[in-house]
């Protein structure tokens, strides 16, 4: 009978639109919930009864059905935080994580470390990235981010750059006294380098002009701190000769000897390489870069060395590639990883896992594994987070729509019980 297939039109109607209001509600509890994008239900009609049979055409329709809910991908708001490990994509990227129930991913940029160093989501999820090497350079191996605890081990100078002017007004001749180096030498600068085991030694360095264009310079430390020297005096741990062009230029640079034995144990016979600039003669360069010999007063302009004591993190910081970087205590700075991004040829396909995290499908694809601002995958911002995409206003009207469809839907099924009666009512 018709009025009977109506009731269960009828029925359909009110377990979609009942369904549609769960979807609505869902985005509504989730308007503050980080990273989340609101879903929309679509609705399908359900094959409907052919008149004609297979003729096509004068057809009744036996209802709708949800047919899909599916995310709406749009970008969320990106705002300002004050955590540092706060971080928010803008982009089509997804966050990396790995647990126990295998990788997942979300695009929840809350994170912390937890007791262990790691860096996890607050579900405890890891937060997977590139990792660093020794030398602190990223490399194409991913892993856990994590930062180290323990005291990072000291690193012994192996090369000082001296970047300087001599004065070619000096004069030559002056002979070198190591009993009275400051007065017997033409100029004089220090320079810090540390030994194998992270002690700090100052290097005097005295330089006294041979000959036209021609230096020699010595390397001093205080003998209390020289294997064999004296407490008090002066003990030489290097010397060298450097030369310079008629135009004042750096041509040549020797190392002549090398004595950097220091006490406490540290390593003996360190060797350290004194690099006066970018040489003619020595290094084939151009002679523009470190040292030079003019008419104006010697002065040391800029030096740097590679050695450094042992040390403890201080601060970290991401930046706006996912890297994150430690600050030590010695005045050191590292890379310690990457954030890693991963990106879907059909992202909507993802399978929710709850904790904000969604899992891989078939029909979403494998994830494309790499970094921020490559091949799509979005910018990373630190210290901010992205809110969600529920547009409040949009929900309610939406509710309102899907309510009334509801109460709709029930008029048809009362109706129909009034026809139903009225068909029971022929028999008296």
């Amino acid at each position: 009978m018709g009025v009977l297939s109506s009731l269960y039109t009828g029925v359909s109607g009110l377990t979609a639109q009942g369904e549609a209001l769960g979807v609505i509600g869902d985005n509504i509890a989730n308007a503050n919930t980080i990273g989340f994008k609101a879903s929309r239900a679509e609705f399908q009609d359900i094959i409907a009864k052919n008149l004609k049979g297979i003729l096509g055409g004068n057809q009744i329709g036996r209802g709708v059905k949800i047919g899909a809910v599916n995310p709406i991908l749009t970008q969320g708001n990106v705002d300002a935080t004050d955590k540092t490990t706060d971080l928010a994509i803008s982009g089509d990227g997804y966050f990396t994580l790995s647990g126990t129930d295998g990788v997942s991913y979300t695009r929840d940029g809350s994170f912390h470390f937890d007791r262990e160093g790691y860096l996890t989501s607050n579900d405890g999820q890891r937060v997977q990235g590139f990792q660093s090497d020794d030398k602190g350079k990223i490399i194409n191996k991913t892993g856990d981010i994590k930062f180290p605890r323990a005291l990072i081990p000291a690193k012994g100078t192996t090369e000082v750059n001296l970047d300087l002017n001599l004065d070619s007004r000096m004069d030559t001749g002056k002979v070198f006294n190591p009993e009275d180096p400051y007065s017997t030498s033409n100029f004089s600068t220090g320079v810090e380098i540390f030994d194998s085991q992270g002690n700090k030694h100052l290097m005097t360095l005295f330089f006294n002009k041979s000959a036209d264009r021609q230096w020699d310079v010595r390397g001093m430390c205080d003998g209390k701190e020289v294997t064999g020297g004296t407490p008090g005096k002066m003990a030489e741990v290097m010397t060298a000769r450097v030369g310079f062009t008629v135009d004042g230029k750096l041509d040549t640079e020797e190392i002549t000897k090398q004595a950097f034995n220091f006490t406490g144990g540290a390593l003996q016979g360190q060797k350290i390489k004194i690099d006066f600039g970018d040489s003619i003669t020595t290094d084939k360069g151009k002679g523009l870069d470190g040292s030079k010999q003019y008419g104006k007063d010697s002065d040391l302009i800029s030096w740097r060395q590679d050695g450094a004591a042992a040390g403890t993190i201080t601060n970290m910081s991401f930046n706006d590639e996912g890297v994150l970087t430690a600050l030590y205590t010695n005045g050191q700075a590292a890379d310690l990883g990457q954030i890693a991004l991963a990106k879907f040829e059909n992202p909507e396909a993802l399978f929710k896992a709850g904790n904000n995290r969604l899992k891989e499908s078939r029909d979403s694809g494998a994830g494309a594994i790499g970094k921020a601002r490559a091949a799509g995958r979005g910018q990373l911002f630190a210290k901010s987070l992205e809110r969600s995409t529920v547009d409040l206003a949009t929900e309610f009207v939406n509710l309102i729509q899907n309510q009334r469809g509801f109460q709709a839907n029930a008029k048809t099924i009362t109706t129909t019980d009034e026809l139903l009666n009225e068909v029971i009512q022929l028999k008296r």
